[in-house]
Order: structure tokens, then C-alpha cells, then sequence
């Protein structure tokens, strides 16, 4: 039967192969994006995101099954903090109703595995606590020391991802309304985000120093959207707050085997 799903990002990258791969299998496709999409929106605007879900439950009829949350950026700007972090839990929180409504809700957002790299600790603090304005005079502030202070705020704001979704994901409005809420973290994907990191084999050397990937390279979109067209399936009926790093072994490379010690 086919099912209702909500995409962000919808218009290149990530969100694209996963919206190509659903709607030739037949489902429907709602995509939220600046241009190119279905529902155009800044989800770096509060007023955006606010649009944005209402138009998406509109044109749902107020059921959807599920909202893949692909939309983000990586420039040292303040405004990555608002697009990656508040642009994806506030449009969730919002669409939950419509999420509820549905026999077989899922929902995911993509992460990074830059949530591992250094960050800023007071920003993602801020950002947890759901105070925009502050994270936007944090990372203005980190802006403004130049880009490689302000790469900061990108990591910062996929960290704050992670986290939300661990937190949010065992609540009573996503567990306990049967809605499996995850992230995936991919290494480095070849998309137009990508594209200039790439271009050289200087800018190639420095990507590759800090995201080791000895599974096959960078990788595909559609190797992440079809982790994502799972996860969002309703084949997921256990998998909660989980963050899985989808990235060619950079995670495991970084890490290390030693998870466990918190514990111990």
C-alpha cells in the first residue's frame, strides 16, 4: 500500500535519491526545499518551518507516514545552526500529529558523522535547550573568527541532532505514540554540497584525513536513502534513537572498538 511521506531537501542531494527511490516504487512524495519542491521554504526561518508544516499536513489531508528530514548545510555560518538543528526539530515536532495519525508512523533525520568531530559545547547547549537566539549570537560569534573557527558550528549542530534524537526518541510523543524516531550519519557523500570540497586533490587529501572511509570511498546518495527508505519503512518496528553512522567505516576508524567503557 502505498504510503505518504514528507521530505526535506527534497530537490538534490540525499532528499532527492530518497524522494526518486519512493516515488518509483509508487509511493507519494510531499518535498519541502527553497526551490524545486512541492512546498517551497526556508527552514531557517521559524516563520518558514511553521509554513512549511502546515502546507505539508494540508496536502497530506493530515495523515503522514512518514517525514525524512534531509535538509542541511555546511558552511560556517551562523545560519547552519537555524537550518540544521532547529529547521529539522521543529518541523518534526510539528508534523508529529500528522505523524500519529498514521497506522505505521516513522521518522529520521540525517545526521553526520561531523557530530563526532570537535565543537562548540556551549552552542549545542543552547540549541538543546531550544534557545535560538542564543545559538545565533553563539555562532555568529564563532562566524566571525574566521571559517576555520566557524566549521565549528556545523559538528555543533549535527552533535545537537544526535542528541535530541536519542532524547526525544524514548518520549511519550515519539515511543510512546509507536513513532521510531532516528538519525543516520553519513561520511562524506557526493552531492553538490560536496562538490568544492572535492574539486582538488588538495581539498580531496584534507577530507579523506578527517573522514577516513576504508569501505568503498565516499559515497552515493542513494547509499544513504536506502538506509533511510528503511528505517522509515514499516518493517521498523524496534529501532529508536539510534544514530548509525553510515559512513564507509570513518566511525569505526575514529573510534575505535572502545563503546562500551561508560559503562564500565
Amino acid at each position: 500500500m502505498a504510503r505518504t511521506y514528507v521530505i526535506t531537501g527534497s530537490a538534490s542531494g540525499i532528499g532527492a535519491a530518497t524522494a526518486q527511490i519512493l516515488r518509483d516504487r509508487g509511493d507519494r512524495v510531499i518535498g519541502i526545499d527553497l526551490k524545486d519542491a512541492d512546498i517551497e521554504a526556508d527552514l531557517s526561518l521559524p516563520q518558514g518551518r511553521a509554513d512549511a508544516a502546515a502546507r505539508a499536513i494540508e496536502l497530506s489531508g493530515g495523515t503522514i507516514d512518514a517525514v525524512i528530514a534531509s535538509a542541511g548545510i555546511s558552511a560556517p555560518i551562523a545560519k547552519t545552526i537555524s537550518v540544521n538543528y532547529f529547521g529539522v526539530t521543529e518541523l518534526l515536532t510539528a508534523l508529529s500529529p500528522a505523524l500519529a495519525a498514521s497506522d505505521s508512523p516513522r521518522a529520521v533525520a540525517v545526521s553526520s558523522m561531523a557530530s563526532l568531530q570537535p565543537n562548540s559545547p556551549e552552542l549545542v547547549e543552547a540549541a538543546l535547550a531550544g534557545d535560538e537566539d542564543k545559538a545565533l549570537e553563539i555562532a555568529h560569534r564563532l562566524a566571525d573568527q574566521g571559517p576555520e573557527v566557524g566549521y565549528a558550528i556545523y559538528p555543533s549542530s549535527k552533535r545537537a541532532l544526535a542528541r535530541w534524537v536519542r532524547r526525544a526518541s524514548i518520549s511519550p510523543e515519539w515511543a510512546g505514540a509507536g513513532i521510531p524516531l532516528n538519525a543516520v550519519a553519513p561520511g562524506i557523500v557526493v552531492t553538490p554540497m560536496t562538490a568544492d570540497l572535492l574539486a582538488t586533490p588538495e581539498g580531496t587529501k584534507m577530507v579523506d584525513a578527517a573522514v577516513p572511509m576504508p569501505l568503498n570511498g565516499h559515497q552515493p546518495p542513494e547509499s544513504i536513502a536506502h538506509m533511510l527508505v528503511w528505517l522509515t519503512s514499516p518493517e521498523n518496528t524496534h529501532v529508536a534513537g539510534q544514530v548509525i553512522y553510515n559512513d564507509g567505516g570513518a566511525d569505526a576508524t575514529l573510534r575505535g572498538d572502545d563503546i562500551w567503557s561508560w559503562n564500565d
